[in-house]
């Protein structure tokens, strides 16, 4: 079997990889072909994943490749596949690595190739979950689709076409249903959204929150089915999806299916071999696991977050880049007999759809306050939520914020003011942000 050694290993090909590799090449490592590779599942280049559930599926200003590789997404430069050639970094694509010897520093493909490595960043981030791993009735059916990697919009752009005015069924309301219930019905797609928790995206969302963005959606012509799962699916005799069956006993027409319920971690390859927690790989305030020369980063990575004084596994385009960041200046560092100052990260959230933008900050425990005009109907809604827990504010919501509301809103996370009065909290609404 083929047996190649390389100083640095990234395995993973998605925002945290190249993100990496990039930081890499800021900290002055001489790559070479024989010190930093990729080791690629994907047939592409690392790329900002967040693109996939807006514009890429939008009919018009449409996103393609080249045009969001890494690093566009934070106003970086673009890693074309020639970028890593000419840094001569060796990206090695549609590979798919079946077995990890952590102790042995050694890495397997598919293939049989041995890749052996000296430092190892695992970037493998997450998998969506599918209806197909519960057994779902009739889950397997052409046209229910998921939405993680490009190959996934691909087949959701098809369908859009091939199912002009058609009707399609969302299922689950967080990140994915919303976003691409927007995208669907931009595309004049017919769109029903079902998810079974009282209001959408209730891990974030305030009861207070959702409700402006379901009334929101319900006048762009979204409808939504709340309090209910799909339980299984009809086909026709093409084995192309029709029906929807919920667990109430509705039945929808549908003819796309795209299924937003979450995902997983990419860790089966370290079971065993790495200390876990919270679903992840843990690591410390540098991202360095329990075994020496190993780092986790992204969506993989359970680590300390400094602001609250706890351990948490972060899903999100902004930790992705930061984590990787992060990892990378530790090992440049720890190479150097120096030290840099510990990861603290000051979680952020964010999403557009139609002609909305929200961000988040900080935490969403404690009490809420709303503030600001949340009407579904005004022309340009504006309105926000904080999060009070032990007498400061610890996070901040805001939809239609401009630039400099966003950074304000930020800080206040990050500063965690005192407020004595709620009532008067929200009487003040944004201002009280903008004063800090």
């Amino acid at each position: 079997m083929a047996e190649k050694s390389f100083k640095y290993v990234i395995i993973g090909g998605g925002v945290s990889a190249g993100y990496a590799a990039r930081e890499f090449c800021k900290q002055g490592v001489k790559v070479s072909y024989s010190k930093l590779v990729f080791l690629l599942f994907l047939q592409v280049a690392p790329y900002e994943r967040p693109a996939l559930s807006k514009a890429y599926l939008f009919p018009e200003g449409t996103a393609r490749l080249p045009g969001f590789h890494v690093c566009v997404g934070s106003g970086g430069e673009r890693l074309l596949p020639e970028w890593y050639k000419e840094k001569g970094i060796e990206l090695i694509l549609s590979t798919e690595i079946v077995k990890a010897d952590l102790a042995g520093k050694t890495l397997v493909s598919a293939a049989g190739e041995i890749f052996k490595y000296h430092i190892l960043i695992i970037a493998t981030g997450s998998t969506v979950i599918k209806l197909t791993d519960f057994g779902v009735q009739g889950a397997d059916a052409k046209n229910i689709l998921y939405l993680r990697e490009i190959d996934d919009a691909d087949k959701l752009v098809e369908a859009i076409k091939e199912k002009k005015n058609g009707k399609a069924v969302i299922v689950g309301g967080g990140y994915i249903g919303l976003e691409l219930s927007a995208a669907l019905r931009i595309n004049n797609i017919d769109v029903t959204m079902v998810y079974p928790e009282p209001w959408c995206m209730p891990r974030l969302f305030t009861a207070g929150i959702a409700a402006f963005y379901e009334g929101y959606y319900a006048n762009k012509g979204v409808k939504i089915v709340k309090g209910t799962v799909a339980v299984g699916f009809n086909a026709d005799s093409n084995g192309e999806v029709k029906e929807v069956k919920l667990k109430d006993g509705r039945v929808l027409e549908a003819d796309i299916v795209v299924v937003g319920v979450g995902g997983r971690p990419l860790t089966t390859l370290f079971k065993g071999q790495v200390e876990e927690e919270k679903g992840g790989i843990k690591t410390d305030a540098f991202f360095k696991t329990s075994i020496s020369d190993v780092y986790a980063v992204g969506d993989v990575a359970t680590f300390p977050l400094k602001l609250y004084n706890d351990i948490r596994r972060v899903e999100h385009v902004d930790h992705a880049r930061k984590s990787a960041e992060q990892a990378v200046k530790a090992i440049k560092s720890n190479e150097e007999g120096k030290t840099i100052d510990v990861y603290d990260y000051l979680p952020f959230f964010y999403s557009r759809s139609f002609d909305l933008s929200w961000q988040f900050y900080g935490d969403n425990v404690g009490d809420a306050v709303l503030f600001g005009d949340n009407d579904p109907a005004s022309p340009k809604p504006k309105f926000g939520s904080y999060w009070i827990k032990d007498g400061k504010v610890v996070g901040v919501f805001l939809e239609g914020g401009t630039p400099d509301e966003n950074k304000a809103i930020a800080k206040v996370a990050r500063v965690q003011p005192p407020v004595e009065n709620l009532d008067v909290l929200t009487k003040e609404g944004l201002s009280f942000a903008c004063k800090i």
